[in-house]
């Protein structure tokens, strides 16, 4: 079977249609982005993730990362592979220049972040901790930290991690007891353990940029009490910090990740900005960081993806209508096989939307013409950056579980490699804050900024799309009926939460998330449909495939999306029902 395909003529259409790929490369600062030689990019970058990456995948998975002596091992392969991703110049694609970046927008750098999590998600977990700690260092960083640090980040020579969390804490950062000890000459003697610390060691390169969350004497409990520390595992004079490797966690996937608990004793570290604002400079990295984990959520379905379809051309069962006695049919001529493909190739769709469209979003925040253009798109980012996260994460581990379920039984065995893309997957909307905790975000950060103008201005646009002439009346109907749906469930949230009704309002925080997250699926898959339509009736050349884009926008906007209504029920139910029964009576069956 092939290992993996970058979907260029998908990845092409949102740029190009979706995004506006062509108006982000006349910002200031991205002329040389333009979208033919962002197209070129992106077809190699294609090419580099499927040739050298993804045969690795599954020997990640076999072998996994291995703890030898207080060292990680990687798996066979990475080493080189690794050196070859660096060579190529992928990791610093949209970093800024003055670093060693190429400057390309993060909409060109969030494809290729999907092109490598499609090929190895577990090996792509090394660079998207790196990136967040790059994210800390620009905004954060000080002169001489950044001198030493940037350059080696970008290019990949370094990795960078963010140790946040204890064994006690959990996702509740605040809770950390790890201690910052001045030393006297500017550096901190940092102690304390942290645990999930993805990629906190390797054998892939010299060095690693340890970020740790830690305490400084006489800093109050709570969030408000933290500050955030470089800690390299290499020195300056070329020793080696006092922290151990205790043990590696062992994983339902993801095998190939390192994921250490790392006991620092007394090792050295710096300070980054200011004391007591860890906390708002973590959120930096963690911003980021849930983009880019919706992203696996892409990734991993788009991967699945190919094998199911991969498969149902291959495998016979059973006789569909009209097959004569005694054949066999093709599995992908069964309906039911057919809405399964379906389902996951128009939610891929869907997701791809959303998600580049926010990292075009987030280009505009950095690069826009006019202060009102950065703020306008900084605020969509906010809004956008739950749903990216939570309801990509959450699509992908149901794709997943459906392209296992297209295999039948041999998807529950290992040989086929379907079971690893659900294994893998389901990490992620645990990943940088669980999927509640992003519904949380959603309802009582989102909702409020500007007194609800932000999401009810996104509605008006979202309607703007039901009257686009190139939109079928059937698709345009059924996207009407969705955004008014979500509104009402909005205003409810907003008077809930004007009325201090908070418990009421997080009872449906997440099936309003999810609601949400289906109607902007919709609404971009109706853009979508509108786009191609006036691509075919000009005559394009890509006449086949624009017809296919407009089948996937119709099955999803007639198929899928009528589920967005039946959500609005649980979101404004209140909390009464969920503590109906007392907590201890839960366990009395």
């Amino acid at each position: 079977m092939t290992e993996y395909r970058a979907p260029l003529n998908d990845i092409r259409f949102v740029l190009e249609n979706i995004v506006d790929i062509q108006a982000i490369s006349e910002l200031n600062g991205y002329q040389h982005a333009d979208p033919e030689t962002a197209a070129g990019v992106l077809a190699e970058a294609g090419r580099f993730f499927s040739e050298v990456i993804a045969p690795l995948n599954a020997i990640g998975d076999q072998q996994g990362s291995r703890l030898v002596d207080g060292a990680v091992v990687t798996p066979d392969g990475f080493r080189e592979a690794y050196s070859k991703y660096v060579e190529s110049g992928w990791a610093g694609v949209h970093m800024p220049e003055q670093w060693g970046g190429g400057g390309f927008p993060y909409a060109v750098g969030i494809v290729i972040q999907e092109m490598f999590k499609s090929a190895n998600m577990a090996f792509s977990l090394c660079p998207l901790l790196t990136q967040a700690a790059i994210d800390a260092l620009l905004e954060h960083g000080s002169d001489e930290q950044r001198a030493l640090y940037l350059e080696k980040l970008i290019s990949g020579e370094w990795t960078g991690t963010m140790c946040l969390t204890e064994p006690h804490a959990g996702s509740d950062v605040g809770a950390l007891s790890a201690k910052a000890e001045p030393v006297g000459d500017g550096t901190y003697a940092i102690t304390g353990q942290k645990i999930f610390i993805t990629w906190g060691d390797q054998d892939l390169t010299d060095n690693i940029v340890q970020l740790v969350l830690a305490r400084t004497p006489g800093a109050g409990p709570g969030t408000k009490g933290i500050s955030l520390f470089i800690v390299p595992k290499i020195l300056g004079d070329g020793a080696r910090n006092s922290y151990e490797i205790v043990s590696l966690e062992h994983k339902l996937g993801i095998h190939a990740s390192p994921t250490c608990v790392i006991s620092f004793d007394k090792a050295i570290g710096t300070l980054v900005g200011e004391e007591n604002q860890g906390m708002r400079y973590m959120f930096t990295m963690m911003n980021a960081a849930r983009i880019a984990v919706g992203v696996e959520g892409l990734a991993i379905a788009e991967r699945a993806y190919q094998k199911a379809t991969e498969y149902a051309l291959e495998r016979r069962q059973g006789r569909a209508v009209g097959t004569a006695p005694g054949e066999s049919s093709l599995i992908i001529e069964h309906p039911d096989i057919r809405r399964s493909l379906m389902t996951m190739r128009s939610t891929i769709e869907a997701m791809r939307c959303l998600l580049y469209d926010t990292a075009g979003a987030s280009d505009v925040q950095a690069h826009g013409a006019t202060d009102e253009d950065r703020t306008r798109a900084g605020e969509r980012v906010a809004l956008m950056t739950p749903l990216c996260k939570a309801w990509s994460t959450d699509r992908g581990v149901e794709l997943a579980s459906i392209g296992l379920q297209v295999h039948g039984g041999m998807g529950y065995v290992e040989e086929t490699g379907a079971a690893q893309y659900y294994r893998d997957v389901r990490i992620a909307p645990i990943y940088e804050g669980t999927n509640g905790i992003q519904a949380i975000d959603l309802v009582l950060r989102k909702l409020p900024m500007r007194d609800g103008a932000v999401v009810r201005e996104l509605l008006d646009e979202m309607v703007a799309t039901v009257n686009d002439p190139d939109l079928d009346p059937e698709v345009g109907a059924a996207l009407e009926m969705a955004i008014a749906s979500l509104r009402r469930a909005t205003e409810g949230l907003l008077g809930l939460l004007a009325e201090s009704r908070y418990d009421d309002a997080l009872a449906g925080a997440t099936p309003y998330l999810d609601m949400f997250g289906t109607t902007v699926g919709g609404w971009y898959m109706a853009r979508s449909l509108a786009s191609a339509q006036r691509l075919i009736a000009h005559g394009s050349a890509d006449g086949p495939y624009l017809q296919s884009k407009t089948t996937s926008a119709r099955f999803y906007c007639t198929q899928l999306l009528p589920r967005a209504a039946g959500h609005e029920q649980a979101v404004l139910a209140g909390a009464g029902p969920l503590f109906a029964i007392d907590a201890d009576s839960l366990t009395v069956r």
